[in-house]
């Protein structure tokens, strides 16, 4: 089965999966440690209408919440997971991660972009429509984390404080971590203001600035915030062969997935889902 979205590389990262119906895109380096489910929504295969058509996973963008709560159905039965299971982040941009305890599951966070969780049956669940997604999965220590990275995310590394947190809570090792950058934006469809450049210059180090923008003859940049994430995963430890990259950028996609630039703002929200398989 094919969507048909256009990657960037040629190369496809993920596997384009489908069941009931309902498409998913997952990533086969996450799926061969066989200790979680997980996936990344489309737009398709939902019961949505209008701009919110069909897949919209969010009710903090104005569709009927009768219909995302069968759009958040019929993903969870695609991906093998419960909707009771669904616990949530309020994301604000911020560069907050929070442990998610067995008490917690179902839960909606205030103030948060990230989760770590060592519960099997929890299923992390952040939204998106051009930010960033960061899976975090630690087999050996069957830990993962889940994490929304916008530019201000990617400025605060919120990547590394992901791994960090893990490693304080859990004993993780970075070495051991298989880290995912999910569909977003990418460097071609993400022109940003000299403001916003200042903000990455002050914490990258100055031999990554070619790979991570360029500026144009308007005064505008174009910035990489894949590359910027994959960078983040790096220094914290985790090792190249761990780490798998998106190819597929939301905006150039915007038939099968939502997008804020290319829709204008009038979009719904796809998901990224993150569980430990089993039940405590």
């Amino acid at each position: 089965m094919s969507l048909g979205l256009k990657y960037k590389n040629n190369e496809q990262i993920f596997v384009e999966r489908q069941r009931g119906g309902v498409p998913y895109l997952s990533y086969p380096l996450l799926e061969n440690t066989g200790i979680v489910n997980h996936g990344f929504s489309t737009r398709l295969g939902g019961v949505s209408t209008g701009c919110f058509s069909s897949m919209n996973i969010s009710l903090t963008r104005g569709d009927d919440p009768e219909a995302v709560k069968k759009n958040r159905e019929l993903i969870a039965q695609a991906i093998g997971v419960e909707v009771a299971d669904f616990t949530y982040t309020q994301q604000t941009h911020t560069t907050n991660v929070k442990r998610v305890y067995a008490r917690e599951r179902g839960q909606s966070f205030p103030e948060t972009d990230g989760m770590i969780t060592d519960v099997p049956g929890i299923c992390l669940v952040t939204s998106y429509a051009d930010c960033v997604p960061l899976y975090f999965v630690d087999p050996v220590k069957k830990v993962i984390g889940l994490s929304h990275s916008g530019w201000r995310g990617t400025v605060g590394k919120i990547g590394k404080v992901t791994v960090e947190k893990m490693e304080e809570e859990f004993g993780c090792d970075p070495a051991d971590i298989l880290g995912a950058v999910g569909p977003s934006i990418c460097q071609d469809c993400y022109e940003v203001s000299e403001d916003v450049i200042e903000e990455f210059e002050k914490v990258f180090d100055k031999k990554y600035r070619d790979r991570l923008f360029y500026r144009k003859e308007n005064g505008k940049y174009q910035l990489n915030l894949w590359e910027a994430n994959r960078i983040v995963f790096t220094e914290t430890g985790i090792s190249e062969e761990h780490i798998s990259m998106p190819g597929i950028c939301t905006c150039c996609n915007p038939e099968f997935l939502f997008s804020h630039r290319a829709s204008q703002g009038k979009r719904g929200n796809l998901a990224a889902f993150l569980g430990i398989c089993g039940k405590k």
